[in-house]
């Protein structure tokens, strides 16, 4: 049921991102009264932007079929071995489409306070009253650089994952890559087509067989979590899936990452026995943390500046849900099928608690 500004409600959703989306969802089956609030413009939420505004090559890691939310399988991309950034956002449209989920965009929350018995969303539009607010907001709008040796000594450019956008503007350049995952893979086999790339890591980098996709990882992932332990030398989470850029990349013999390096210069990299790199740009796909200033005024945190955690429950506020932050609120939570099996406890935690209260 679709509520609107400065209204009560049972539950509050903020983020119209997959995690989002995949409990509004639940929340339907449940025929709970609940609101979505999406500070993006668009269905789909944060992923449309992001999805949209990446780079041509993006893949996910996972066949369609097997990178669904919850009640309806993702269709799969005509002549694609590996789902699109654009299919995906197409998919996220569509789904919120058709489960009818009554979000309110654009709505930026700036903070939640509790009020009474029940907690109060503040939103750019307005004040939610609800009995239980479930944050969703993801990481994308906090990508982390890390503070590196020299890196405001450098005159170069240095961008971070989320600002790329296409290998065009580097055609010709020297580009150095920092970052042991995915992302550092599939960006690195995108440059390296145009520009002259180095590609540096904390860790030596594992590449996943031809043959196998991110289901591998999914699933040793969740067993970790679960504490049923991987196994030794069994796949996890920063292994570098095979995508067909990457395997190209790897065919050209550019898919080689050296150490990483000790400090920023003027105009490059050097390492600890004294060897210097000159580079035009640094690309950081160092990762994103999660966006959770929204909370602060219910001082969730600990001295760690962490939330701790019931299963996806605050155990300072009972009332607030976190979904959708990494393995920490659920196994593989950050990822379209573990949002969705996150969503489906935290929601019948949430769905008992307003039956009983």
């Amino acid at each position: 049921m679709a509520v609107s500004a400065d209204a009560e409600t049972d539950v509050v959703v903020i983020g119209g991102g997959p995690a989002g989306l995949a409990t509004g969802y639940h929340l339907t089956r449940a025929q709970a009264d609940y609101v979505i609030l999406d500070g993006q413009g668009a269905p789909g939420g944060f992923w449309d932007r992001a999805w949209s505004n990446y780079w041509d090559s993006l893949r996910l890691i996972s066949p369609a079929e097997h990178s669904s939310l919850p009640g309806w399988r993702m269709p799969g991309e005509p002549g694609q071995e590996l789902p699109s950034a654009r299919h995906v956002a197409d998919y996220l449209a569509a789904y919120e489409r058709r489960y009818g989920l009554p979000v309110r965009r654009p709505v930026t929350v700036t903070g939640v306070r509790r009020a009474g018995g029940a907690l109060e969303v503040v939103g750019s539009t307005g004040t939610w009253r609800a009995r239980h607010v479930v944050s969703a907001t993801g990481t994308w709008r906090r990508p982390y650089t890390p503070d590196h040796p020299g890196r405001h000594l450098f005159e170069g450019r240095q961008l971070h994952t989320a600002d790329y956008r296409g290998p065009e503007e580097f055609a010709g350049r020297r580009v150095t890559v920092v970052g042991g995952g995915n992302s550092a893979a599939q960006l690195l086999a995108d440059l390296s087509e145009v520009a002259h790339t180095t590609w540096v890591a904390r860790r030596p980098v594992r590449f996943m067989p031809d043959d196998v996709d991110g289901r591998v990882l999914f699933d040793a992932d969740t067993q970790r979590v679960l504490g049923g332990g991987a196994g030794r030398g069994a796949a996890s989470p920063g292994d570098i899936v095979m995508v067909p850029s990457v395997r190209r990349a790897r065919d050209r013999g550019v898919l080689t990452a050296l150490p990483m390096f000790e400090r920023l210069t003027r105009t490059g990299v050097a390492w600890a026995d004294g060897s210097e790199l000159e580079t035009d740009a640094v690309l950081w796909c160092t990762g994103f943390r999660p966006a959770l200033d929204h909370l602060a005024p219910l001082e969730p945190f600990d001295a760690d500046g962490r939330i701790p955690l019931d299963g996806n429950r605050s155990v300072r506020e009972p009332r607030l849900h976190l979904i959708g932050y990494g393995d920490w609120t659920g196994a593989a939570s950050d990822t379209l099928v573990g949002a969705g099996r996150t969503a489906r406890a935290a929601v019948a935690r949430i769905v008992e608690d307003l039956r009983t209260g």
